[in-house]
Protein backbone atom coordinates (compact mmCIF):
# COMPACT_ATOMS: atom_id res chain seq x y z
CA UNK A 1 0.00 0.00 0.00
CA UNK A 2 1.39 3.85 -0.82
CA UNK A 3 1.42 5.70 2.08
CA UNK A 4 0.25 9.56 1.54
CA UNK A 5 2.78 12.22 1.38
CA UNK A 6 3.55 15.62 0.21
CA UNK A 7 6.89 15.68 -0.06
CA UNK A 8 8.27 16.59 -3.53
CA UNK A 9 9.29 14.44 -6.31
CA UNK A 10 13.20 14.88 -7.74
CA UNK A 11 11.62 16.18 -10.79
CA UNK A 12 9.42 18.58 -9.19
CA UNK A 13 12.32 19.97 -6.95
CA UNK A 14 14.61 20.47 -10.14
CA UNK A 15 11.65 22.45 -11.64
CA UNK A 16 11.13 24.39 -8.61
CA UNK A 17 14.52 25.41 -8.14
CA UNK A 18 15.08 25.85 -11.75
CA UNK A 19 12.80 28.52 -12.42
CA UNK A 20 13.02 30.25 -8.64
CA UNK A 21 17.04 30.55 -9.83
CA UNK A 22 15.41 32.49 -13.41
CA UNK A 23 13.05 34.46 -11.42
CA UNK A 24 15.94 35.43 -8.58
CA UNK A 25 18.55 36.45 -11.59
CA UNK A 26 16.18 37.86 -14.75
CA UNK A 27 12.78 38.76 -13.38
CA UNK A 28 13.53 40.40 -9.94
CA UNK A 29 16.07 42.73 -11.12
CA UNK A 30 13.97 44.16 -13.77
CA UNK A 31 10.67 44.38 -11.87
CA UNK A 32 10.68 47.56 -10.86
CA UNK A 33 12.19 49.46 -13.99
CA UNK A 34 9.30 47.35 -16.25
CA UNK A 35 6.65 48.67 -13.61
CA UNK A 36 7.65 52.11 -14.27
CA UNK A 37 7.62 51.59 -18.08
CA UNK A 38 4.14 49.73 -18.10
CA UNK A 39 5.76 48.33 -21.34
CA UNK A 40 5.61 44.11 -22.05
CA UNK A 41 8.55 43.39 -20.75
CA UNK A 42 10.00 41.45 -24.30
CA UNK A 43 13.76 41.07 -23.45
CA UNK A 44 13.14 39.02 -20.47
CA UNK A 45 10.20 37.05 -22.59
CA UNK A 46 13.26 36.56 -25.51
CA UNK A 47 15.61 35.38 -22.39
CA UNK A 48 12.79 33.13 -21.12
CA UNK A 49 12.30 31.69 -24.25
CA UNK A 50 15.84 31.09 -24.93
CA UNK A 51 15.82 29.32 -21.71
CA UNK A 52 13.02 26.96 -22.39
CA UNK A 53 10.61 28.60 -19.48
CA UNK A 54 8.65 30.62 -22.14
CA UNK A 55 8.10 27.84 -24.82
CA UNK A 56 5.14 25.23 -25.54
CA UNK A 57 7.11 21.97 -24.70
CA UNK A 58 7.43 24.13 -20.65
CA UNK A 59 3.59 24.59 -20.55
CA UNK A 60 2.79 21.40 -22.10
CA UNK A 61 4.89 19.50 -19.91
CA UNK A 62 3.76 21.24 -16.61
CA UNK A 63 -0.23 20.73 -17.79
CA UNK A 64 0.12 17.50 -18.19
CA UNK A 65 2.50 16.21 -15.45
CA UNK A 66 0.46 13.39 -13.70
CA UNK A 67 0.64 15.29 -9.75
CA UNK A 68 -1.07 18.18 -11.47
CA UNK A 69 1.55 20.13 -9.71
CA UNK A 70 3.55 21.32 -12.38
CA UNK A 71 1.65 24.15 -13.04
CA UNK A 72 1.21 25.71 -9.28
CA UNK A 73 5.02 25.37 -8.92
CA UNK A 74 6.01 27.05 -12.26
CA UNK A 75 3.38 29.87 -10.97
CA UNK A 76 4.32 30.63 -7.42
CA UNK A 77 7.84 30.66 -8.44
CA UNK A 78 7.64 32.63 -11.46
CA UNK A 79 5.41 35.00 -9.36
CA UNK A 80 7.45 35.19 -6.35
CA UNK A 81 9.80 36.71 -8.69
CA UNK A 82 7.37 39.75 -9.95
CA UNK A 83 3.80 39.22 -10.56
CA UNK A 84 3.43 41.37 -13.89
CA UNK A 85 6.46 40.44 -15.75
CA UNK A 86 5.26 36.82 -14.45
CA UNK A 87 1.89 37.65 -16.37
CA UNK A 88 3.60 38.63 -19.24
CA UNK A 89 5.39 35.57 -18.93
CA UNK A 90 1.98 33.19 -18.73
CA UNK A 91 -1.10 35.03 -19.94
CA UNK A 92 -0.69 33.32 -23.24
CA UNK A 93 -1.14 30.10 -21.27
CA UNK A 94 -5.28 31.16 -20.66
CA UNK A 95 -5.44 31.38 -24.75
CA UNK A 96 -3.51 28.26 -25.22
CA UNK A 97 -5.82 26.58 -22.13
CA UNK A 98 -9.16 27.93 -23.91
CA UNK A 99 -7.53 26.40 -27.35
CA UNK A 100 -7.02 23.06 -25.36
CA UNK A 101 -10.19 23.04 -23.10
CA UNK A 102 -12.71 23.77 -26.24
CA UNK A 103 -10.89 22.94 -29.90
CA UNK A 104 -10.21 19.66 -32.05
CA UNK A 105 -7.10 17.99 -31.87
CA UNK A 106 -6.06 19.62 -35.07
CA UNK A 107 -6.78 23.16 -33.97
CA UNK A 108 -4.89 22.84 -31.02
CA UNK A 109 -1.81 21.33 -33.27
CA UNK A 110 -2.13 24.20 -35.56
CA UNK A 111 -2.98 27.00 -33.20
CA UNK A 112 -1.08 26.82 -30.09
CA UNK A 113 2.13 26.68 -31.13
CA UNK A 114 1.75 30.16 -33.25
CA UNK A 115 0.64 31.42 -29.48
CA UNK A 116 4.56 31.21 -28.31
CA UNK A 117 7.18 31.49 -31.54
CA UNK A 118 10.47 30.20 -30.95
CA UNK A 119 13.01 31.57 -29.19
CA UNK A 120 14.18 33.84 -31.51
CA UNK A 121 10.42 35.27 -32.14
CA UNK A 122 8.56 35.07 -29.16
CA UNK A 123 4.99 35.34 -29.70
CA UNK A 124 1.96 36.14 -27.84
CA UNK A 125 -1.83 34.27 -27.31
CA UNK A 126 -4.54 36.56 -26.13
CA UNK A 127 -7.93 35.41 -24.12
CA UNK A 128 -10.90 38.05 -25.02
CA UNK A 129 -14.01 37.21 -22.92
CA UNK A 130 -15.06 39.84 -20.51
CA UNK A 131 -16.45 43.33 -22.44
CA UNK A 132 -17.43 46.86 -20.76
CA UNK A 133 -21.28 45.49 -19.76
CA UNK A 134 -20.13 42.03 -19.41
CA UNK A 135 -17.53 40.44 -16.88
CA UNK A 136 -18.95 38.40 -14.31
CA UNK A 137 -22.54 38.21 -16.10
CA UNK A 138 -21.27 36.43 -19.07
CA UNK A 139 -24.56 36.52 -20.42
CA UNK A 140 -24.55 39.96 -21.17
CA UNK A 141 -22.10 39.55 -23.53
CA UNK A 142 -23.02 41.73 -27.03
CA UNK A 143 -20.30 40.61 -29.50
CA UNK A 144 -21.70 38.57 -31.97
CA UNK A 145 -20.44 35.50 -34.28
CA UNK A 146 -22.61 34.88 -37.46
CA UNK A 147 -22.25 32.42 -39.83
CA UNK A 148 -21.98 33.20 -43.60
CA UNK A 149 -22.57 29.85 -44.93
CA UNK A 150 -22.44 30.84 -48.65
CA UNK A 151 -18.41 31.03 -47.60
CA UNK A 152 -18.34 29.20 -44.78
CA UNK A 153 -16.90 31.80 -42.50
CA UNK A 154 -17.66 33.78 -39.01
CA UNK A 155 -18.29 37.74 -39.24
CA UNK A 156 -17.29 38.76 -35.38
CA UNK A 157 -18.47 42.42 -34.05
CA UNK A 158 -18.41 43.80 -30.65
CA UNK A 159 -15.25 45.18 -27.77
CA UNK A 160 -13.55 43.31 -25.67
CA UNK A 161 -11.84 44.59 -22.99
CA UNK A 162 -9.29 43.79 -20.10
CA UNK A 163 -7.39 41.48 -22.64
CA UNK A 164 -4.39 40.48 -21.40
CA UNK A 165 -2.08 40.94 -24.65
CA UNK A 166 -5.19 42.57 -26.38
CA UNK A 167 -4.04 43.70 -29.84
CA UNK A 168 -0.52 42.79 -29.59
CA UNK A 169 -0.75 38.71 -29.67
CA UNK A 170 -0.58 37.18 -32.44
CA UNK A 171 -3.45 35.08 -31.92
CA UNK A 172 -6.53 35.98 -30.49
CA UNK A 173 -9.00 33.70 -28.93
CA UNK A 174 -12.70 35.56 -28.93
CA UNK A 175 -15.84 34.94 -27.24
CA UNK A 176 -18.56 35.66 -28.77
CA UNK A 177 -22.53 34.92 -28.39
CA UNK A 178 -23.90 32.92 -31.45
CA UNK A 179 -27.68 32.51 -30.28
CA UNK A 180 -28.37 35.54 -28.24
CA UNK A 181 -31.97 33.06 -27.04
CA UNK A 182 -29.57 30.87 -24.97
CA UNK A 183 -27.34 33.70 -22.67
CA UNK A 184 -24.43 31.66 -21.92
CA UNK A 185 -25.38 28.76 -23.21
CA UNK A 186 -25.20 30.51 -26.44
CA UNK A 187 -21.65 31.37 -27.15
CA UNK A 188 -18.37 30.02 -29.02
CA UNK A 189 -14.88 30.46 -29.05
CA UNK A 190 -13.52 31.55 -31.75
CA UNK A 191 -9.63 31.89 -33.73
CA UNK A 192 -8.42 35.13 -35.18
CA UNK A 193 -5.63 34.48 -37.12
CA UNK A 194 -2.64 37.07 -37.18
CA UNK A 195 -3.49 39.89 -39.08
CA UNK A 196 -7.04 39.30 -40.32
CA UNK A 197 -8.73 42.37 -41.41
CA UNK A 198 -10.96 44.70 -39.21
CA UNK A 199 -9.65 43.55 -36.24
CA UNK A 200 -7.32 46.20 -33.55
CA UNK A 201 -6.39 47.72 -30.32
CA UNK A 202 -8.73 49.69 -28.76
CA UNK A 203 -7.57 51.43 -25.60
CA UNK A 204 -4.42 50.24 -23.39
CA UNK A 205 -5.38 50.59 -20.04
CA UNK A 206 -2.75 52.24 -17.17
CA UNK A 207 -3.19 50.02 -14.18
CA UNK A 208 -2.56 50.16 -10.55
CA UNK A 209 -0.68 47.34 -10.40
CA UNK A 210 0.51 43.82 -12.73
CA UNK A 211 2.11 46.73 -15.06
CA UNK A 212 4.39 44.64 -16.95
CA UNK A 213 1.58 42.73 -18.46
CA UNK A 214 0.05 44.15 -21.73
CA UNK A 215 -3.91 45.04 -21.12
CA UNK A 216 -6.17 46.60 -23.71
CA UNK A 217 -9.57 46.33 -25.52
CA UNK A 218 -9.83 44.58 -28.32
CA UNK A 219 -11.84 45.83 -31.25
CA UNK A 220 -13.81 43.82 -33.90
CA UNK A 221 -15.61 44.87 -36.65
CA UNK A 222 -16.52 42.84 -39.63
CA UNK A 223 -14.11 40.56 -38.76
CA UNK A 224 -14.46 37.35 -41.00
CA UNK A 225 -12.80 34.02 -40.05
CA UNK A 226 -12.96 30.69 -41.71
CA UNK A 227 -15.33 28.18 -40.42
CA UNK A 228 -12.59 26.22 -39.17
CA UNK A 229 -11.81 28.73 -36.59
CA UNK A 230 -14.89 28.06 -34.57
CA UNK A 231 -13.18 26.13 -31.53
CA UNK A 232 -15.02 22.18 -31.35
CA UNK A 233 -16.76 22.72 -34.90
CA UNK A 234 -20.19 23.37 -36.14
CA UNK A 235 -21.40 19.97 -35.37
CA UNK A 236 -20.58 20.22 -32.14
CA UNK A 237 -21.71 23.18 -31.53
CA UNK A 238 -24.76 23.31 -33.54
CA UNK A 239 -25.56 19.70 -31.27
CA UNK A 240 -24.94 21.71 -27.97
CA UNK A 241 -26.99 24.42 -29.16
CA UNK A 242 -29.76 21.50 -29.71
CA UNK A 243 -29.61 20.75 -26.77
CA UNK A 244 -29.77 23.86 -24.91
CA UNK A 245 -32.86 24.85 -26.53
CA UNK A 246 -34.74 21.58 -25.90
CA UNK A 247 -33.66 22.47 -22.02
CA UNK A 248 -31.13 19.74 -21.56
CA UNK A 249 -28.22 20.28 -19.62
CA UNK A 250 -24.95 21.01 -21.24
CA UNK A 251 -20.91 21.30 -20.68
CA UNK A 252 -21.16 24.83 -20.13
CA UNK A 253 -20.00 27.72 -21.65
CA UNK A 254 -16.24 28.66 -23.21
CA UNK A 255 -15.38 31.15 -20.98
CA UNK A 256 -16.26 28.95 -18.12
CA UNK A 257 -14.43 25.90 -19.39
CA UNK A 258 -11.54 28.22 -19.83
CA UNK A 259 -11.75 29.49 -16.40
CA UNK A 260 -12.39 26.34 -14.50
CA UNK A 261 -9.19 25.10 -16.25
CA UNK A 262 -6.88 28.51 -14.64
CA UNK A 263 -8.13 28.72 -11.50
CA UNK A 264 -5.91 26.82 -9.60
CA UNK A 265 -3.50 28.30 -11.31
CA UNK A 266 -4.14 32.01 -10.86
CA UNK A 267 -4.17 30.89 -7.35
CA UNK A 268 -0.68 29.65 -7.06
CA UNK A 269 0.50 32.99 -8.92
CA UNK A 270 -1.28 35.39 -5.45
CA UNK A 271 0.46 32.31 -3.67
CA UNK A 272 3.95 33.30 -4.90
CA UNK A 273 3.33 37.16 -4.44
CA UNK A 274 2.31 36.43 -0.85
CA UNK A 275 5.51 34.21 -0.23
CA UNK A 276 7.74 37.12 -1.60
CA UNK A 277 6.01 39.45 0.85
CA UNK A 278 6.05 37.30 3.54
CA UNK A 279 9.91 36.51 3.55
CA UNK A 280 10.73 40.44 2.51
CA UNK A 281 8.73 40.87 5.72
CA UNK A 282 10.43 38.48 7.63
CA UNK A 283 14.11 39.35 6.71
CA UNK A 284 13.30 43.24 7.34
CA UNK A 285 11.80 42.37 10.32
CA UNK A 286 15.19 40.16 11.55
CA UNK A 287 17.60 43.66 10.91
CA UNK A 288 15.37 46.60 11.85
CA UNK A 289 16.31 48.24 15.04
CA UNK A 290 13.80 49.81 16.69
CA UNK A 291 13.98 50.88 20.98
CA UNK A 292 17.30 48.59 20.85
CA UNK A 293 16.20 45.35 19.76
CA UNK A 294 14.84 43.70 16.14
CA UNK A 295 11.45 44.60 15.55
CA UNK A 296 11.00 40.78 14.88
CA UNK A 297 11.28 40.60 18.76
CA UNK A 298 7.83 42.43 19.29
CA UNK A 299 5.07 39.97 20.03
CA UNK A 300 2.93 42.72 17.34
CA UNK A 301 5.16 42.38 14.79
CA UNK A 302 6.16 38.23 15.64
CA UNK A 303 2.24 37.19 15.67
CA UNK A 304 2.02 39.08 12.23
CA UNK A 305 4.33 37.25 10.43
CA UNK A 306 2.82 33.77 12.26
CA UNK A 307 -0.25 34.71 10.30
CA UNK A 308 1.25 35.53 6.98
CA UNK A 309 3.33 32.01 6.95
CA UNK A 310 -0.14 30.31 7.59
CA UNK A 311 -1.81 32.32 5.43
CA UNK A 312 0.58 31.37 2.68
CA UNK A 313 1.04 27.88 3.17
CA UNK A 314 -2.66 27.33 3.68
CA UNK A 315 -3.41 28.93 0.12
CA UNK A 316 -1.09 26.51 -1.58
CA UNK A 317 -2.33 23.47 0.02
CA UNK A 318 -5.98 24.10 -1.24
CA UNK A 319 -4.08 25.27 -4.47
CA UNK A 320 -2.21 21.96 -4.67
CA UNK A 321 -5.43 20.04 -3.75
CA UNK A 322 -7.45 21.75 -6.70
CA UNK A 323 -4.71 21.19 -9.20
CA UNK A 324 -4.44 17.60 -8.49
CA UNK A 325 -8.30 17.12 -8.68
CA UNK A 326 -8.61 18.36 -11.58
CA UNK A 327 -5.55 16.46 -13.41
CA UNK A 328 -7.03 13.10 -11.79
CA UNK A 329 -10.73 13.73 -13.23
CA UNK A 330 -11.44 14.23 -9.88
CA UNK A 331 -15.03 16.42 -10.21
CA UNK A 332 -15.03 19.79 -7.54
CA UNK A 333 -18.42 18.80 -5.69
CA UNK A 334 -17.53 21.77 -3.39
CA UNK A 335 -16.47 24.10 -5.88
CA UNK A 336 -12.30 23.62 -4.80
CA UNK A 337 -11.40 25.13 -7.40
CA UNK A 338 -13.00 28.43 -6.74
CA UNK A 339 -12.09 27.29 -2.98
CA UNK A 340 -8.51 27.81 -3.98
CA UNK A 341 -8.70 30.66 -6.48
CA UNK A 342 -10.22 33.34 -3.20
CA UNK A 343 -8.63 32.11 -0.38
CA UNK A 344 -5.25 32.35 -1.96
CA UNK A 345 -6.38 35.56 -3.26
CA UNK A 346 -8.01 36.95 -0.54
CA UNK A 347 -4.67 36.18 1.62
CA UNK A 348 -2.10 37.49 -0.85
CA UNK A 349 -4.03 40.90 -0.09
CA UNK A 350 -3.67 40.61 3.35
CA UNK A 351 -0.12 39.30 3.38
CA UNK A 352 1.19 42.22 1.26
CA UNK A 353 -0.79 44.92 3.15
CA UNK A 354 0.67 43.23 6.29
CA UNK A 355 3.88 43.46 5.06
CA UNK A 356 3.82 47.05 4.40
CA UNK A 357 2.91 47.58 7.64
CA UNK A 358 5.57 45.89 9.11
CA UNK A 359 8.61 47.96 6.93
CA UNK A 360 6.10 51.19 8.02
CA UNK A 361 7.50 54.18 6.30
CA UNK A 362 9.67 52.38 3.91
CA UNK A 363 7.10 50.31 3.21
CA UNK A 364 4.94 53.29 1.57
CA UNK A 365 7.96 54.20 -0.42
CA UNK A 366 8.69 52.53 -4.21
CA UNK A 367 12.15 51.99 -2.63
CA UNK A 368 10.93 48.45 -1.42
CA UNK A 369 9.26 45.88 -3.07
CA UNK A 370 6.11 45.38 -1.08
CA UNK A 371 4.70 48.46 -2.31
CA UNK A 372 4.40 47.02 -5.41
CA UNK A 373 3.70 44.04 -4.32
CA UNK A 374 0.79 44.99 -2.75
CA UNK A 375 -0.33 46.63 -6.22
CA UNK A 376 -0.04 43.64 -7.78
CA UNK A 377 -2.29 41.68 -5.21
CA UNK A 378 -5.65 43.73 -5.81
CA UNK A 379 -6.65 42.01 -9.28
CA UNK A 380 -6.55 38.93 -7.74
CA UNK A 381 -9.83 39.38 -6.40
CA UNK A 382 -10.69 40.97 -9.27
CA UNK A 383 -10.38 39.39 -12.45
CA UNK A 384 -11.13 35.81 -13.79
CA UNK A 385 -13.96 35.88 -10.80
CA UNK A 386 -13.89 38.22 -8.55
CA UNK A 387 -14.17 37.01 -4.80
CA UNK A 388 -17.84 37.77 -5.08
CA UNK A 389 -18.39 35.10 -7.86
CA UNK A 390 -16.40 32.83 -6.26
CA UNK A 391 -18.48 32.64 -2.88
CA UNK A 392 -21.55 32.79 -5.03
CA UNK A 393 -19.74 29.54 -7.08
CA UNK A 394 -18.77 27.92 -3.86
CA UNK A 395 -22.09 28.75 -2.31
CA UNK A 396 -24.43 27.22 -5.08
CA UNK A 397 -22.44 24.42 -5.39
CA UNK A 398 -22.32 23.13 -1.56
CA UNK A 399 -26.28 24.24 -0.99
CA UNK A 400 -27.72 23.24 -4.42
CA UNK A 401 -29.92 26.66 -4.19
CA UNK A 402 -30.07 28.69 -6.71
CA UNK A 403 -28.72 31.78 -4.92
CA UNK A 404 -28.53 34.76 -6.35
Amino acid sequence: MTGFSLELTEDQIELRDWIHGFAADVIRPAAAEWDEREETPWPILQEAAKAGLYSLDFYANQWFDESGLGIPIAMEEMFWGDAGIGLALSGTGLAAVSVVSNGTPEQVGEWVPQMFGTADDVKLGAFCSSEPDAGSDVAAMRTRAVYDQAKDEWVLNGTKTWATNGGIANVHVVVATVDADLGSRGHASFIIPPNTPGMSQGQKFKKHGIRASHTAEVVLDDVRVPGSCLLGGKEKLDARLARAREGKSSRGNASMATFEASRPAVGAMAVGISRAAYEYSLEYAKTRVQFGKPIVENQAVAFKLADMKTGVDASRLLVWRAAWMARNGKSFDSAEGSMSKLFASETCKKVTAEAIQILGGNGFTREYPVERMHRDSAIYTIFEGTSEIQRLVIARTISGAAIR
